[in-house]
């Protein structure tokens, strides 16, 4: 492989690339950058975690602590990233997706500011429309929590209804 090989293949998405793939912004957008991936099996992304998130004034003013569904909803939206990177499509205004299910929940140590949240999410498999994904999220080695995820991705009726309405 040749080194202008190794620049175009690059497992990295940043900012701008994310938000291709994700409908999210501040302060939902919880994924900032995608450091690994393979494309039909795995990703691992960071979510840096600052004392300036919008959550941590009321979560909790004298002990600051990443509320469990935020993490939740970050290992979401990065399964997210990958599932339209495996379809080869990027979301638009007429696709949604939607939790169908978390099992196996499990907090393991709380997440403050100043930590990097690591992600790593592997698809278990898809079946009729429905991705399961068996996520896990650390902080320097350990893990804050994990579960296995299942979404599914749909047509925005309200979009569509709009336009039909037209």
């Amino acid at each position: 492989m040749t080194t202008e090989q190794t620049k175009t293949e690059s497992k990295i998405l940043g900012i701008n690339e994310i938000k291709e793939y994700l409908p999210h912004r501040y302060p939902l957008l919880l994924v900032d950058r995608v450091v690994d991936y393979e494309i039909g099996k795995t990703i691992t992304a960071i979510k840096n975690v600052t004392v300036n998130e919008e959550f941590f004034n009321g979560h909790f003013p004298h002990k600051p602590v990443m509320p469990g569904v935020l993490m939740i909803e970050a290992l979401a939206q990065t399964a997210a990233i990958l599932s339209f990177m495996t379809m080869n499509v990027k979301p638009d205004e007429n696709s949604v997706v939607y939790f169908v299910g978390i099992d196996n929940a499990r907090f393991k140590r709380p997440v403050e500011p100043g930590d990097q949240l690591v992600m790593t999410v592997e698809i278990v498999r898809t079946s009729r429309g429905i991705w399961k994904y068996k996520a896990t999220a650390s902080v320097d080695g350990k893990v804050a929590v994990e579960g296995d995820l299942m979404c599914t991705i749909r047509a925005n009726e309200s979009a569509n209804g709009a336009a039909a309405g037209q």
